[in-house]
């Protein structure tokens, strides 16, 4: 049998994946992954993601230079979450979102608004200008 098969995937044929630091437990970003995302992932040892605004494969890092790998994969208990337990490389502090964060869950709710409590380490414009 398969492993792959043992995962609930949604009707897209997606499964969500959380990304977690393996030395600071923090959680890094959420995205999705399709079976050939989630088979390279295991096969490479490297984060890739399945990108549904661009219809494809995305390889973690692949514009950023942002990799993330991976040492451990999980399947939660109802078979239909995915998390990653990785090494966020390409900078120190390590960033995982394309605003230039550590993590993408940088926002927190506060007297019923949204504030930032993550700085910028790295200006997004200059992480991704090579695909000028």
């Amino acid at each position: 049998m398969d492993w792959l098969d043992d995962i609930k995937w949604d009707p897209q044929g997606l499964v969500p994946v959380i990304a977690q630091e393996a030395g600071s437990k923090d959680v890094l970003m959420f995205a999705w992954m399709n079976r050939e995302a989630l088979h390279k992932t295991a096969e490479l040892g490297r984060a890739v993601y399945f990108s549904r605004s661009r219809g494809r494969l995305w390889f973690k890092g692949e514009e950023s230079g942002n990799v993330q790998t991976v040492h451990e994969i999980r399947m939660d208990c109802d078979s239909d979450v995915i998390l990653l337990t990785v090494t966020q490389l390409g900078h120190d502090p390590s960033i995982a979102c394309h605003t230039g964060r550590h993590s993408c869950f940088f926002s927190r709710l506060r007297n019923g608004t949204w504030e930032a409590i993550e700085p910028v380490l790295k200006d997004p414009a200059s992480i991704y200008s090579q695909l000028q």
